[in-house]
């Protein structure tokens, strides 16, 4: 269904195909492209447009129901619909591998420029590993320009054959900013602590995690190092805020193992959270460039993260990292800060001083409408 009207004379038309991740993303470029004058098309499956509201900015909205894995007669009836939504696009951009490799198939035969973001590594090993590769080397060929979330993603995509490989850096809205007075500092003393109440916690450590229960996140890692922080005096309480594939087996772990650990499945008040928490724990295999360790340093909240990906280059120094893989390591590096105030007092004044470094949501638009322009004006 259409939510806008038809592209004006001469207006520029770019089409947004929607993969598994990114979605605020795209939905922050799509209302500063159309703030600017472009005509946005953004395809996806129906429940994006529910949770993320591209219609409401200005976009049109073209349900196409884009699975996770290669499904041919699914993959057909996609490519149909998404070939017809790029009629008359002056430029497709696709987010992630699965949407670039069906907007590659939807433009054969057309010159319609491709412009694909690559949000994620691809991390599978074995035959399905191959086959991924395979496919990224194609896609990476296929697009006019590949953008890059970490510049790892860049040197990736370089080596799988892209013409034009660069560093497309998402910007993410800063909180804003409450001038300091009596009444805001108690105001938010006030809610740090309703936050803590929830959990019963009272003077124990509050360890905060977020993201969507997958592997690569590194979950089961941080279980083994929950072992670590347990027998503490008082022992640590470990929140995870998200969803996905490993709920159930992350639960029988924690209840077979007694792990002061909570799964508090999708969450909508992360800044609440992150405000109530200690420390913020981020123990991914890989990370392009994390969500929630932007968040954390915009809120001055202690952050120890894996030291994978883009995000040793995203927090500098205003983080401490670890080596992905070692359970001891991560439990020691928490314990350690969490007897360490002051430490913890100079990573959240840190913090938001290495947030103000990175581009804002208007330079990521901004770049993406000058690709477009390049493209569009040969």
């Amino acid at each position: 269904m259409s939510s806008s009207p038809s592209p004006l004379h001469g207006q520029l038309h770019a089409v947004h195909v929607l993969g598994e991740t990114a979605r605020a993303h795209v939905a922050s470029v799509a209302g500063g492209l159309v703030a600017r004058g472009v005509q946005v098309t953004v395809c996806g499956p129906g429940e994006a447009e529910e949770r993320y509201g591209f219609g409401a900015a200005g976009a049109r909205f073209a349900p196409v129901e884009i699975t996770r894995r290669s499904q041919p007669r699914a993959d057909a009836v996609v490519v149909t619909a998404l070939r017809a939504a790029c009629a008359g696009a002056d430029v497709v951009h696709a987010h992630g591998l699965r949407a670039g490799l069906l907007a590659t198939m939807a433009l054969s035969g057309r010159r319609t420029p491709l412009v694909v973001t690559w949000h994620g590594a691809v991390l599978a090993e074995g035959a399905r590993g191959r086959v991924l590769r395979l496919l990224e080397r194609r896609v990476a060929r296929a697009a006019e320009v590949v953008l890059g979330a970490s510049s790892d993603l860049v040197d990736r995509a370089r080596s799988a054959g892209a013409r034009d490989a660069r560093l497309g850096p998402i910007g993410v809205p800063a909180p804003p900013r409450v001038a300091p007075s009596v009444e805001a500092v108690a105001e938010a003393e006030r809610r740090r602590q309703k936050t803590r109440d929830e959990f019963a916690v009272g003077e124990r450590p509050l360890l905060l995690a977020v993201g969507r229960l997958e592997p690569r996140k590194g979950y089961h890692l941080l279980l083994d190092a929950a072992h670590g922080w347990a027998g503490a005096a008082p022992a640590p309480l470990l929140v995870v805020a998200g969803e996905g594939s490993l709920r159930t087996e992350l639960q029988e772990r924690i209840d077979a193992e007694e792990l002061p650990v909570r799964l508090l499945g999708r969450r909508d008040d992360v800044p609440e959270l992150l405000a109530a928490a200690d420390v913020v724990v981020l123990p991914s295999r890989w990370e392009g460039r994390s969500l929630i360790a932007q968040e954390a340093l915009h809120a001055g909240a202690p952050l120890v993260a894996t030291s994978v990906g883009g995000t040793p280059e995203l927090v500098g120094e205003a983080a401490v990292l670890v080596p992905y893989g070692n359970p001891k390591t991560l439990a020691d590096t928490v314990t350690r800060l969490l007897e360490d105030p002051a430490r913890r007092a100079g990573l959240a004044a840190a913090g938001p001083v290495q947030a103000a470094t990175w581009p804002t949501e208007d330079d990521t638009v901004a770049q993406v409408l000058s690709i477009y322009d390049e493209l569009t004006s040969c």
